[in-house]
């Protein structure tokens, strides 16, 4: 077993839809090691802000080969890992799912990686879930915003 990664991430809308962000904070306690990402996007939801942030740690991983520890205050994202919710989503095809694009990237990177999810209550003092509330918010109102051209498409009925 290699390293203990802990990546701590949230997500924030401005209305839901609205404009959103994530912030991610990723720690390699052995090491002393830590890192922050966030990214705003012009039209989201609070929900795939909260998976884009879990997504985008696991994709910024160089190696297989570590103890993957992901908090979270989204019991969305846990529940649906924790309960195992995403092996029957896999079954269906994800049909009638909300969010399928970001679940069918996501359930790779879980796979790919020894993971463990572990719930956190938002907005209740734990340090790293604050400092990624913070970076979330933050990403939500700095231009340029992304754009999540799978969120607007259905928004738009299909045209972009």
């Amino acid at each position: 077993m290699g390293l203990r990664i802990e990546i701590y991430t949230d997500g924030a809308c401005s209305g839901n839809p609205g404009k959103g962000g994530y912030g991610i904070v990723m720690k390699v306690p052995e090491k002393n090691y830590e890192k922050r990402y966030s990214q705003g996007f012009r039209l989201t939801t609070n929900n795939r802000m909260e998976l884009l942030a879990v997504i985008t740690a696991l994709e910024k991983l160089k190696s297989t080969e570590n103890d993957i520890h992901i908090y979270t205050d989204s019991k969305y994202v846990s529940d649906a890992i924790n309960q195992k919710w995403i092996f029957g989503w896999i079954k269906k095809g994800f049909k009638n799912v909300k969010n399928p694009d970001l679940w069918k990237r996501m359930v790779p990177l879980i796979k790919a990686h020894q993971t463990t999810f572990h719930w956190v209550k938002g907005h209740a003092g734990h340090l790293e879930n604050e400092i990624c509330d913070q970076l979330a918010v933050k990403a939500a109102q700095t231009e340029p915003l992304q754009i999540d051209e799978f969120f607007e498409k259905q928004q738009n009925g299909g045209l972009f």
